[in-house]
């Protein structure tokens, strides 16, 4: 006798019991299979707990190709292959009754408290008096790297990931630890509130590279979007061909202010290419192993370049080693709780909820920063805010559209 492995099972019919030859099928989920009774002799099978969910009876099918006498007419039943539906299954619209239903709007609150994790992080970096940009991240990797290996070994998904996909790993890791090396940077020389505007418009540049990497469709509404969130960035860096020289509102010399809006720029373009690369590999591969490579590629990245500059060096005080340790924390915390409001909520609130970021930053650079924002500012942080919530919600109602084609 064959039978395929975690198909089916045989058990005799309570009911045909006394009729030699009929055997019943004990599907689980995959195609039934006929098996004579060779003897006429029963083979026993011992049921397992979930052969007896529900009523305590096995799932009983007919095998193809044989009629049980005075068998009544069943419904079909969508775990047996299409066969009758035997009185042990659960009738439709059953199943997951007993599920308990998800907390309304739990994605959304770990949206939030990831973007207030961030912005934390963002602040204690501001704090950091005598540790460079590029260190701060060689420790954020080192702490990725602590808590992944974990992961890794216990899901089994090896350290360098199918041969295919190596080299989108590759490109993902060294894009996404450049963007945070470079958001960093950004971060030390010019005002919180600038620099996590800029980087916030990171949905609104994921089309256009979508669109020339991926052959993406790329509308007019995209192309609006984008207009907008680079006017919120020429507001928010002011060059002085356009609004003279007499530049207010930025810490420090313009040159640094320049030079962070550029490193910005830069960091968001490289985080919406990794979106773009995330998006060619697919479910192929596990998240986890992603940030390994993130992790990976950044540190190495990190060390190279701390000794090209001469930069190295351990934290003299105290207090910059505790918000090294806080701010390795603090955004591994903030990367969980996003990854976790992207499992149970659909991508578009959560792109949009997303740029609560930008409110906590202004809130925080005025509470412990004490830097009041300048208007140029505000209305910069509208344009890129609106452009990425516009991105958001029309990718939104695409993929809400798309589902009620597919259930048509």
């Amino acid at each position: 006798m064959r039978r395929r492995a975690g198909a089916c099972r045989l058990a005799r019919s309570r009911e045909h019991r006394g009729q030699p030859g009929v055997l019943m099928v004990l599907c689980q989920g995959g195609e039934a299979g006929a098996a004579p009774a060779a003897g006429g002799k029963e083979p026993e099978v011992p049921l397992s707990r979930e052969d007896a969910a529900g009523t305590g009876q096995p799932c009983l099918c007919p095998a193809p190709g044989m009629e049980v006498a005075g068998a009544e007419e069943r419904r079909v039943c969508g775990c047996c292959s299409g066969l009758s539906w035997p009185r042990c299954c659960k009738a439709p619209g059953e199943e997951g009754t007993k599920k308990k239903a998800a907390c309304p709007g739990l994605g959304l609150f770990y949206t939030v408290l990831s973007a207030f994790l961030f912005s934390v992080a963002s602040l204690f970096l501001k704090k950091i008096e005598d540790v460079h940009s590029v260190e701060v991240s060689a420790f954020r990797c080192v702490f990725q790297m602590a808590f992944i290996l974990p992961g890794l070994i216990y899901y089994k998904t090896g350290f360098l990931g199918p041969k295919g996909k190596r080299i989108f790993l590759f490109f993902r890791g060294f894009l996404g630890s450049s963007a945070m090396i470079l958001l960093y940077y950004a971060f030390q020389v010019m005002p919180l509130a600038d620099a996590t505007v800029i980087t916030s418009g990171s949905p609104v540049f994921t089309p256009l590279l979508a669109w020339i990497f991926l052959k993406e469709k790329y509308s007019i509404w995209d192309l609006l979007f984008t207009l907008f969130a680079i006017t919120g960035v020429v507001l928010i860096a002011r060059p002085p061909f356009l609004f003279g020289s007499n530049v207010t509102g930025i810490e420090g010399s313009y040159t640094d202010h320049l030079k962070g809006t550029i490193a910005a720029i830069t960091s968001t373009v490289s985080g919406a290419s990794t979106f773009v690369i995330l998006r060619k590999v697919g479910k192929s591969v596990h998240y986890f192993l992603s940030i390994w490579y993130y992790a990976v590629i950044g540190l190495i990245g990190c060390v190279i370049a701390l000794f090209v500059m001469n930069e190295w060096r351990l934290p003299y005080c105290g207090k910059d080693r505790v918000l090294l340790i806080l701010i390795g924390l603090l955004g591994l915390g903030g990367q969980i709780f996003l990854t976790k409001a992207l499992q149970i909520e659909k991508a578009g609130p959560v792109a949009i909820m997303k740029t609560m970021d930008v409110v906590f930053a202004f809130i925080l650079q005025i509470l412990f920063l004490n830097h009041l924002p300048t208007w140029w500012t505000v209305g910069g942080a509208l344009c890129v805010v609106a452009s990425s919530s516009g991105t958001a919600i029309r990718k939104w109602r695409q993929s809400l559209k798309k589902a009620k084609q597919n259930e048509i």
